[in-house]
This record gives C-alpha cells, sequence and structure tokens, in this order.
C-alpha cells in the first residue's frame, strides 16, 4: 500500500506506518536538520524539505512521479500542535493581549494545504493526529467570508459527503505504550471496505490492549516494567551521570540546589512538598504545595506555600530563588521537580523532557532526570531499528533528540492503527465487534 507523509518530523511516527506495510513515497518536513534525519532513517523515501504553503505542487509532483500509475492510499499528516495545545492557546492569548500576536495562529490554518494535497493526490484515506484539544480549535471560514468554524467541521465540509470519518481521543498507554499521552486520531475515508467496516462496527480503530486496572486486558506498562533494569545514574558529578557503554544513557548535571532539592524529595513525591531535614526537627507536617482554579477558570499554583519550616524554622528543602539575600519560594506546579512513579506509565514526553522542573520527569528513586535512552524506550523508539542520524553527516544534537520525541508519537501505538486499517483494506478477517455506542458515534 502507498502513503505520503506530511509534517514528518524526524520518522518517528512514520515507524508506525511503515512497519504496519505502506510504503511511505514522500515525506514533507519544514525544518531542514529534521528532515535530515528522516532522510537517513528513510532513504527510499523522497523528502521535499520546506513549508507545506510552498511546497505543495513539488509534493504532488513527485508523489505522482513515485506511483508511477499506481493509486495512492493515505495521506498520514501530523499538523503542529502549538497553536492547539492548553499552553500554546495560553501563551498565545496573552501574546495577543500585548498586542504581539494575530488573533488567528497561523499554524492552525496548516490544515488547509494538507486538505489540498490529500484532495488533489486521489488517496482514498486521510489520518490526522494531533492534541485533543483540536476539537475546539477554530478557524477562518474562507467559503464564508473568514466567519470561524471548528477545524473538524472544516475537515468535514472540505472533503464532502464521499467520505465518512472515525475520530478519537486514543490514550497511547491502552495500547501497550509505556507512557500517558493522549491524542485526537482522526481518521476520514471514502474506501469502501472501510466505510463498510466502519458502518458495521462504528469504529476504525482497533481494540484496546491494555488498561488502567488490567480488568480482562492486559494491565498499562509501567517506567518498572520499561527502564528498571537500567544501570544507576547520579546527576552530582560528571563520573556518575554517564554510562560508558550504553549511548544515551547519560542525564545533565544537577547544580548544588537542584540536587539538593532533588536528593530530599521521596518516592513519587515532589520537591515543593519537601519536609524538615534538621535533624534536630523533622518536622513532617508543613503544608505542602497545591494549585487552584481562580474566577477566570484558570489553574494557578498556590503562592502562600511555605518555604521555613513551621516547628524549627530551618530553610526547607524546596525550590526556591534567592534574591538580596532572601529566599521565596519558586514559581511552580507540584508537578515541577516531581518524581516519576515506578508502577504507573510515563506521563507525557516533552521536548523538555530533561529538565528536573518539568511535569513529573525526574527519576523515580535516583537523583536524576531521565536519560534520553531511557526516554527512547518509553517512547517505544528502541522497539524499531531507527538511528540518530542525519543524511548530510551532521551530529545530531540531544536537543534535536528531545524534540524529535516530544514532538511525535509513540510508533507502537500508531503501528496498531495502522495495522488494523492495513487488515481491513487487505480483507484479513477481523472480529466483527458490535456497533458502537451513541457516545463515540456523536462526536464521530
Amino acid at each position: 500500500m502507498k502513503a505520503i507523509s506530511l509534517f514528518s518530523c524526524g520518522g518517528i511516527g512514520d515507524l508506525g506506518l511503515h512497519h504496519a506495510g505502506f510504503d511511505v513515497l514522500v515525506a514533507n518536513e519544514l525544518l531542514e536538520e529534521r528532515a535530515e534525519v528522516f532522510k537517513f532513517n528513510y532513504p527510499n523515501t523522497q523528502m521535499i524539505a520546506g513549508d507545506i504553503w510552498q511546497k505543495q505542487q513539488n509534493i504532488l509532483t513527485q508523489t505522482k512521479q513515485a506511483l508511477n500509475g499506481k493509486p495512492l492510499d493515505l495521506v498520514f499528516a501530523t499538523p503542529p500542535c502549538q497553536g492547539m495545545s492548553k499552553n500554546g492557546r495560553g501563551k498565545l492569548l496573552n501574546a495577543i493581549r500585548q498586542g504581539l500576536k494575530p488573533e488567528i495562529d497561523e499554524r492552525n490554518l496548516l490544515i488547509m494545504p494538507t486538505l489540498a494535497i490529500f484532495l488533489a493526490s486521489g488517496a482514498h484515506t486521510l489520518v490526522l493526529e494531533n492534541v485533543p484539544e483540536m476539537e475546539n480549535t477554530y478557524i477562518p471560514n474562507p467559503s464564508q467570508d473568514g466567519e470561524m468554524i471548528g477545524i473538524i467541521d472544516f475537515i468535514k465540509q472540505s472533503l464532502g459527503s464521499e467520505f465518512s470519518n472515525s475520530i478519537r481521543v486514543v490514550e497511547f498507554a491502552d495500547y501497550g505504550v509505556p507512557q500517558c499521552r493522549q491524542r485526537l486520531i482522526s481518521i476520514f475515508t471514502k474506501h469502501e471496505k472501510l466505510k463498510r467496516y466502519l458502518q458495521q462496527t462504528g469504529s476504525l480503530f482497533p481494540d484496546n490492549t491494555h488498561s488502567k486496572n488490567g480488568k480482562q486486558l492486559l494491565p498499562w506498562k509501567t517506567v518498572r516494567n520499561a527502564i528498571a533494569h537500567l544501570p544507576a545514574l547520579d546527576a552530582s558529578k560528571t563520573e556518575t551521570a554517564k554510562h560508558k557503554f550504553i549511548p544515551y544513557h547519560s542525564v545533565p548535571l544537577l547544580d548544588e540546589e537542584k540536587y539538593f532539592w532533588v536528593s530530599n524529595t521521596p518516592k513519587e513525591k515532589g520537591a515543593f512538598d519537601n519536609q524538615c531535614i534538621n535533624p534536630l526537627c523533622y518536622f513532617d507536617k508543613n503544608p505542602t504545595h497545591g494549585s487552584s482554579v481562580d474566577e477566570k477558570g484558570v489553574n494557578r499554583y498556590n503562592t502562600e506555600t511555605p518555604l521555613f519550616c513551621a516547628k524549627c524554622g530551618d530553610l526547607l528543602p524546596r525550590p526556591w530563588v534567592k534574591e538580596n539575600g532572601q529566599y521565596r519560594l519558586m514559581k511552580g506546579y507540584t508537578s515541577a521537580y516531581k518524581r516519576m512513579s515506578w508502577d504507573s506509565p510515563a506521563s507525557t514526553l516533552t521536548r523538555n523532557l530533561s529538565y528536573a522542573c518539568s511535569d513529573n520527569k525526574v527519576h523515580p528513586e535516583q537523583n536524576r532526570v531521565l536519560s534520553l535512552y531511557e526516554a527512547m524506550i518509553l517512547h517505544t523508539i528502541t522497539d524499531y531499528e531507527f538511528y540518530w542520524q542525519r543524511a548530510d553527516g551532521k551530529r545530531v544534537s540531544d536537543k534535536l533528540i528531545r524534540e524529535l520525541i516530544g514532538e511525535s508519537i509513540p510508533p507502537a501505538g500508531l503501528e496498531k492503527i495502522f495495522c488494523h486499517l492495513a487488515q481491513i483494506l487487505q480483507d484479513i478477517d477481523l472480529p466483527v465487534k458490535p456497533r458502537l455506542g451513541q457516545q463515540e458515534l456523536d462526536f464521530a
């Protein structure tokens, strides 16, 4: 089966597409350094680097040449989510208030060239991946003098009644990924086999293989399952922060203050809740950190969390800022400087995964953050043959690796989705599930 990939980044998500049996003929990625990683790992795919608005015709021309008269089956597109995600939208609103940005984030308009390429390519199926907030994102509707329209409604309107759709917020831990990562997967198709299966079952998604409680399914894969076997590291000094023989199993050093906070943080706790370590006191009832929703519905961290022990007055090992010889509590949520849990999937890996202040990214018991190698395991990249190299021979920096992981989807989860579609298209017998309830059908 033939496919093309848009917004391909370094090709991590494409591992799932490739291993499900799709031949990715052409790919597009805006940033050259990411495209170079893709080209090294997929030398038989024509990578077109550059702005998709400007490269539309080139993508279509190269696709037609690669097809050599054969039909295209699928377009896989993962437009950037920064204009849609909770954090991205918050930053955008602040910028608008300051007069620094237009009200509409241009990244949200990338669905337009995506649909133009898809319709012109003749492919029968479009698979889109984005954050769950995509369903609540609005853009100007060019066919109605710029009147605002939801992106999902715009897609349906643009494709027309010939296409059916199956849309779901997927928790990738439910597909055996040792990481909690929710994404909106939207499948639009005009292929009769897929439409018939959708009509019979109400969904084009495979059944979950795992669940949080493990009832009737396998239990979620945990951090312990994934990385507990790896050699220990410690971020206090260079000699202990890097393993000699395991590539990328290394961590950045923590400065003296950060190491002090982290080293006094118990299992499954955050440094903002650390208690007194004075051996003459050890008072453990100091108020802990938290957050609350204000009158505007915005979640804000508490500003009254104490930094000094209520019993002995000693400085607590909580994240602080020192100004003019005075200490104050660092601004931050309870998830900052917090240890991961051994017995749960990892929280979503972001491009800040190597920072202790990132959400739940301190090792479950060692005094450090995740190593890049551990992140690769938790993201299921190590399940595949993938090389951290560039086609132009330049070095792949740790920063680029973090970005590629943080902005991609765990390929093992995507592979299950694409395998399911491939099985339907190839007439492989699948158990016919009872039609889903109205809850999913209303959204679909």
